[in-house]
């Protein structure tokens, strides 16, 4: 039995010394919060993932499609891997670009699942991941985040954090952190 395709990409990163953590649903369900999503996200600040050197054995692997995206200079990212394979869900590596991102992946908690080590953010930081992002699906991630038992916490935690991120982001925190 062939391993599975996000164990192909924990360990390629974890052979190439780039930490990472896991983001996005995945992320949420960790924290108690369902949502349904059709790929699994992986997130670093480590530019190492956009080599092609970094996928080499992954990609030797004829069932999986890499494709790697570069951001530019006005692109929020540094860049973007996603790999496919029949039948599984898709892993999207995502790889910003600043300090304060570096920080969130330091901060991730270490897990076992599956037999896969990995770190997932935490709370706070998904929500200042989400709020960088600025989509409405991740309005709505940090609302659900926020009606958890802990909100003060994550309240007190994130406003901590909020003045490394751009204006619009503290903008959109100052409104949802009110209600």
């Amino acid at each position: 039995m062939n391993p599975s395709l996000f164990a192909l990409v924990t360990a390629a990163l974890d052979n190439a010394g780039v930490r990472c953590a896991v983001i996005g649903a995945a992320a949420l369900a960790a924290h108690g919060i369902a949502r349904s999503t059709f790929d699994l996200d992986l997130f670093t600040t480590d530019a190492v993932a956009l080599e092609q050197r970094t996928w080499t054995g992954v990609a030797s692997d004829s069932r999986i499609t890499l494709a790697i995206r570069r951001g530019d200079s006005a692109d929020p990212l540094a860049g973007l891997v996603r790999l496919s394979a029949s039948g599984e869900r898709d892993v999207d590596v995502v790889v910003g670009r600043f300090r304060w991102q570096t920080d969130v992946v330091e901060r991730a908690l270490p897990v076992e699942i599956a037999g896969v080590r990995l770190s997932i953010v935490t709370p706070a930081d998904l929500i200042l991941l989400k709020l960088y992002a600025g989509g409405s699906q991740d309005r709505w991630d940090i609302e659900q985040l926020l009606a958890r038992d802990d909100r003060d916490v994550l309240i007190e935690t994130v406003g901590s954090r909020i003045g490394l991120l751009p204006p619009d982001s503290r903008a959109a925190w100052g409104r949802i952190s009110a209600r």
